[in-house]
């Protein structure tokens, strides 16, 4: 029985002496002269800092009152899946428009000659195609000549 109240004073006094190491340690690093020189400016900006940490409290505020608020969340997702819509059904349609060319391209054997080629240049989208193409290769033409 004597040797459990000795076990039990030993890690107080271990604990009492990690306790005054630490204070030490602080002690030490408050008397170095770069920690003066930063608590002396923390001090002097203490009113900016406050400022500050309030804006930022109520900047946090905000967005956490956004973020839980299930009304804003709801008509947010509505507005933006009303926006991609159009966009969606668009890629769809091209999306399927370029499957049915390929299906169609794949089917047909013939080989396209002068005479309809000269012809496909009349269509107007292959005119448009041509006019995007040249446009396009035009200005990565121009950046490029500006990277140099």
């Amino acid at each position: 029985m004597s040797q459990s109240p000795t076990q039990q004073e030993v890690p107080v006094t271990e604990g009492a002496n990690v306790s005054e190491r630490q204070s030490l340690d602080v002690l030490d690093q408050l008397m170095k002269p770069e920690v003066q020189e930063s608590l002396t400016v923390l001090v002097e900006n203490l009113p900016k800092l406050a400022e500050m940490v309030t804006a930022m409290t109520k900047a946090y505020d905000f967005a956490q009152s956004v973020a839980t608020d299930k009304v804003l969340i709801s008509d947010t997702m509505s507005a933006m899946g009303e926006f991609a819509k159009p966009v969606v059904d668009k890629a769809k349609g091209v999306a399927s428009a370029a499957i049915e060319a390929n299906d169609r391209a794949q089917a047909e054997q013939t080989s396209v000659g002068l005479f309809a080629m000269l012809k496909m240049l009349k269509d107007p989208n292959v005119q448009q195609t041509l006019r995007f193409a040249q446009s396009f290769l035009s200005i990565l033409n121009e950046r490029q000549q500006q990277q140099r």
